[in-house]
């Protein structure tokens, strides 16, 4: 799974994606993309991977695309280019299992999209964040306008789309767009802890809440309701729930295995 542009390692349940253009900061090649993609459908198909951490290598998480080479692509190739980097959002929100960004430096246009488009961000104290599209006469694209206007409503989205000003990690923070901050020096080993305690949670349930909160806002009450009603029951005939009942009986910690 790993090419120039990505390295990916399996360490036990957590498969750690790393963005690895640290001399451009992390900008979006196709072989990234490709890459991050072919990682996700590997997770998804083994059930080993309980979760996926995606992070930069070197400076910064990811500078989004690529400014050098911005204006020497054909509207058919920037056109291609968008659209394989909307099958890598889409399977991102897809895969039943939890995809945490780790985060420093800077996560600018369509690298902080991606990070938006994870299911938890944890970040480093020295970031930034950035849409940068006005700057170079661009709309957002890996999601923006849709991420950052369910978080923050359309005012502020468009405020930060117009003027393109860095957001502080504590800003950030405030406004609901991260998790979790750390010192850049623990930054790593505190984000692996953190995706391994995920990973010892009971994989399907887990999996199945991720869909349900995604869907909460493009449904109405009565039909999650119902999406709960039916995923409750099948939730109940797991080795997991059993499981979980079990140690609670017992008075320990449950060991799950996602069956």
């Amino acid at each position: 799974m790993s090419n120039e542009h990505l390295q990916v390692n399996l360490n036990g349940p957590v498969l750690s994606c790393v963005l690895n253009r640290p001399d451009s900061l992390n900008a979006f090649s196709d072989e990234m993309i490709f890459g991050l993609h072919e990682a996700l459908r590997e997770a998804e198909n083994n059930h080993e991977i309980k979760v996926v951490v995606l992070s930069g290598a070197g400076r910064a998480f990811s500078a989004g695309g690529d400014v050098k080479s911005m204006g020497s692509a054909g509207a058919s190739e920037l056109y291609d280019h968008v659209g394989e980097l909307n099958k890598l959002i889409l399977k991102i929100k897809d895969i039943s299992k939890p995809v945490i960004a780790v985060v420093h430096g800077y996560a600018a246009g369509a690298g902080f999209n991606l990070a938006l488009a994870c299911d938890q961000i944890i970040a480093g104290e020295d970031t930034k964040f950035v849409l940068s599209f006005a700057q170079v006469g661009l709309v957002s694209d890996g999601g923006g306008h849709y991420f950052l206007s369910k978080i923050l409503g359309p005012y502020r989205t468009k405020e930060l789309l117009f003027r393109a000003e860095p957001i502080p990690v504590e800003t950030a923070m405030e406004w609901g767009l991260i998790n979790r901050v750390m010192p850049l020096a623990e930054l790593e080993e505190g984000a692996m802890n953190y995706a391994v305690e995920i990973a010892k949670g009971p994989g399907r349930a887990i999996g199945m809440m991720k869909k349900l909160v995604d869907q909460a806002d493009q449904s109405d009450l009565a039909s999650i309701l119902e999406q709960e009603r039916i995923t409750q029951t099948m939730m109940a005939a797991t080795e997991d729930h059993k499981e979980g009942v079990q140690a609670f009986k017992d008075k320990r910690n449950p060991e799950f295995l996602g069956k």
